[in-house]
């Protein structure tokens, strides 16, 4: 052994969630992901848990990112509102108690340190953000909103998302009044006799819903969910293949610091009220790059991408304008096979004056061109209960 082995620093050792041993029963996979252990699929397998999901209902466990509780100090919900606003692009104060909307963390380059939900719970708001980011993401807040708000992460809750047509049903079973829920309603319910958060949304592209519930409690909801027949558990690899098929950014992949939400096809995410002469124009970390965007267009956009032969095209292939040209024009940044697309699918970066849908771009595999066309976003059409 080297004499300076003994100085090396400790590997942290990867966190469990609360639902870890019920993965190991279900024949879960376990692989390191953002500081946990995670399954990546279970004994169905990736391509039959992604069309299970899509046919009828996948239930996810999603409890490595962080859920925050944003309190205003002054009771009023619509100071904790105001305060997030100062590091958001998003109208968060005209989020009606009940709902919740996506938002974006952005930095004074106006790139995109976190994507995230805030929900109104009535007299705070209710953040969800991803596990790579949520140590950041806290301490960020703490910087800027301790004035206003009190911090708080909520970290003995679990997460999981229960997604695809069969959904509803299935919840409803247990809390009838999910049944009356809408895409982005969101707020406390009661299921199994567990004091719970619900949202009806998710990241599939599906209708579903994302249901916190107390560390105490998960095993026993989660285990009466999976029993019903509809109901498969599902890894992370079948996640990932149904959000792209659904046209949907991974934080650190499709966005990150360096990307704007112009450049990653987010204007839908910020509100007029928050655009340049709007009634909350500005005030958020990198509105004097971000806001001109709006009016004049970014450089780069990102895109979907289909490729004409069967081979998958993944993250990181560079991307040229043709066949034969050396200089690289943009990157794919998430790409595999899209089962229920029945084909490669992919999203990249191009500049924006190819972005047009179907135009033709080639990338680079394994020493070979292959070609790709921009192709119309998402792939899948979305089925939200609207």
């Amino acid at each position: 052994m080297p004499a300076h082995a003994h100085d090396a620093p400790a590997l942290d050792p990867l966190k469990r969630v609360p639902l870890h041993a019920l993965h190991l029963v279900r024949g879960g996979k376990m692989v390191p992901f953002a500081g946990y252990e995670m399954p990546v699929q279970y004994a169905a397998g990736v391509l039959k848990e992604h069309l299970h999901t899509r046919a009828a209902a996948g239930l996810f466990d999603v409890s490595h990112m962080g859920q925050i509780a944003l309190r205003p100090k002054s009771g009023q919900v619509a100071d904790a509102a105001s305060a997030l606003e100062r590091l958001v692009p998003q109208d968060i104060g005209s989020i009606a108690p009940g709902r919740q909307r996506y938002a974006l963390f952005t930095n004074a380059a106006g790139g995109i340190l976190d994507d995230l939900m805030v929900a109104n719970f009535g007299d705070h708001l209710f953040l969800v953000v991803n596990a790579a980011c949520k140590d950041a993401d806290e301490a960020h807040l703490r910087a800027h909103l301790s004035d206003a708000c009190t911090v708080e992460p909520l970290t003995d809750r679990a997460l999981v998302a229960l997604q695809g047509p069969k959904a509803a049903a299935v919840l409803a079973k247990h809390a009838p009044d999910v049944a009356a829920m809408r895409f982005m309603d969101a707020g406390p319910r009661r299921i199994l006799d567990a004091d719970c958060f619900v949202s009806r949304s998710g990241y599939t592209g599906e209708d579903g819903f994302e249901i916190s519930i107390p560390a105490a409690d998960a095993e026993r909801v989660v285990t009466t969910l999976l029993a019903d027949a509809d109901v498969l558990p599902i890894g992370l690899g079948a996640r990932d293949s149904l959000r792209l098929e659904a046209g949907l950014c991974l934080y650190g992949h499709d966005i990150d610091t360096a990307t704007t939400p112009v450049e990653a096809a987010l204007e839908w995410a910020v509100q007029k009220s928050r655009r340049s002469g709007g009634a909350k124009a500005g005030g958020f970390p990198g509105a004097d790059v971000i806001l001109p965007q709006f009016e004049n267009g970014a450089a780069r956009r990102r895109v979907g991408l289909k490729a004409e032969g069967r081979a998958p095209v993944r993250e990181g292939a560079p991307l040229f304008a043709d066949a034969t040209a050396t200089d690289r024009i943009g990157t794919v940044t998430s790409g595999g096979f899209g089962p229920s697309v029945n084909g490669p699918v992919a999203m990249g970066y191009v500049p924006t004056a190819l972005s047009a849908i179907d135009t033709l771009v080639f990338a680079e595999v394994r020493g070979q061109r292959l070609p790709l066309r921009v192709a119309k976003l998402p792939f899948v059409a979305p089925t939200y209960q609207r």
